[in-house]
């Protein structure tokens, strides 16, 4: 393993206004400024929300697509805590900010689709817990797990500060939230997955299984480990910095075997359930089906040898696979396939793309400002070229 690879993480310095930063506030303001309407005029005045589909893209793409893509921090957990790959440290901290930004806004969009939102403190207060929901079950474990790693992310803040005493007393715990962190993803992955079986036949039956929540749980793994794959490349490119090609590459080959076994799993599972002629019919909902599954085909195709998986125009690409396919699976289940019944349809109005876009500028804005001045980032020597977020 190289030096560079055993350095501390240090902020990557540099100015925070740039062009991406400037897209990113003015991006943020008319989200900002479109929720305020929402708050106080109701869903109507911004949403295409119905009767038919009450979920619309701030429900599934924020909160369902956005939890599963910020599974890199869960899943670097897995790999350097559970199993012991410690080769992988170097991938933890900027993993893990990844997923702190993607929960706690996945977090506050729930609150934006809520018809009463001013009750959304209900969620916390034990009179109201339904022990028997599947949605209280999501709710209560996303909640703890922002917490969770925010506590888990903590160090880098002390670090900062020059708390070392702070840092090295919290460090002593951090087994249990580490712990924690690595089960309750599984819990609510698995659980938003179970959302989709409770509706039953509204659902397509090339999504609606009893072991969707088995189906869920291994995309957002696997969807983990393509975020990391696309986030490394694009922190390095942007940042002028050397790809980390050698944890990348046995890394990426842990997620080709999770791929491979969720493409068993997925096919067997249609084909027991007698549901793949549904596949070859002329439609839409069968073109989506393949398309969320080549995806995963055309990640084997771009690094399924070694000598792929050393190049990291391949591994950006393979990321961007694999993203495209956890993306379209939960896109399927809950809108594209969705069928609520003759008479009602739903395509997002501009406010709530607006949104959408807004929430993904302030992670990004996050991520720039969060690895420019506190120490995420391995310690490197950029390249002569002035870095850029």
């Amino acid at each position: 393993m190289s030096a560079q690879q055993h350095a501390r993480p240090a902020p990557v310095g540099g100015s925070l206004f740039n062009a991406t930063t400037l897209v990113c506030g003015i991006l943020m303001a008319i989200t900002a400024t479109i929720i305020i309407v929402r708050l106080f005029f109701g869903l109507s005045s911004t949403t295409n929300v119905n009767d038919g589909y009450s979920w619309g893209i701030w429900v599934v793409v924020d909160v369902f697509i956005g939890s599963a893509l910020a599974c890199g921090g869960f899943c670097m957990a897995l790999l350097v805590y559970i199993f012991n790959k410690g080769k992988y440290h170097p991938l933890v901290r900027p993993a893990l900010l990844g997923s702190l930004f993607g929960y706690t806004f996945a977090g506050a969009a729930i609150t934006f689709d809520l018809g009463r939102w001013w009750n959304f403190w209900h969620i916390f207060w034990p009179g109201y817990f339904n022990v028997n929901s599947v949605m209280f079950e999501v709710a209560a474990c996303i909640t703890l797990y922002i917490i969770v790693m925010w506590i888990e992310f903590s160090p880098v803040f002390l670090e900062k500060l020059g708390l070392r005493d702070a840092r090295r007393k919290l460090e002593k715990s951090l087994f249990f939230f580490i712990a924690l962190g690595c089960v309750l993803p599984m819990m609510h992955q698995a659980s938003l997955g179970t959302m989709l079986v409770v509706m039953g036949d509204q659902v397509h039956p090339l999504w609606q299984t009893p072991i969707q929540p088995l189906i869920y749980l291994l995309s957002a793994i696997m969807l983990g480990y393509g975020v990391i794959l696309f986030e490394s490349c694009v922190a390095a490119s942007a940042y002028r910095r050397q790809i980390e090609v050698s944890l990348l590459n046995p890394m990426a080959k842990v997620m080709l075997g999770i791929i491979a076994l969720f493409l068993v799993v997925r096919f067997t599972d249609v084909a027991v359930r007698g549901a793949l002629p549904e596949a070859f019919r002329a439609n839409h909902v069968a073109l989506t089906f393949w398309a969320e599954n080549l995806c995963l085909v055309a990640t084997f195709l771009l690094i399924g040898t070694v000598e792929a998986r050393r190049n990291p125009a391949r591994l950006f690409l393979a990321g961007i696979t694999v993203m495209l396919s956890g993306i379209l699976l939960r896109l399927n289940g809950f809108l594209i396939a969705f069928n609520t019944g003759p008479g009602w349809s739903y395509f997002p109005s501009v406010p709530e793309l607006l949104v959408t876009i807004g929430i993904f500028a302030a992670e990004v804005f996050g991520y720039i400002y969060i690895t420019r001045r506190f120490p995420v980032l391995p310690r490197e020597e950029t390249y002569a070229q002035p870095a850029h977020g």
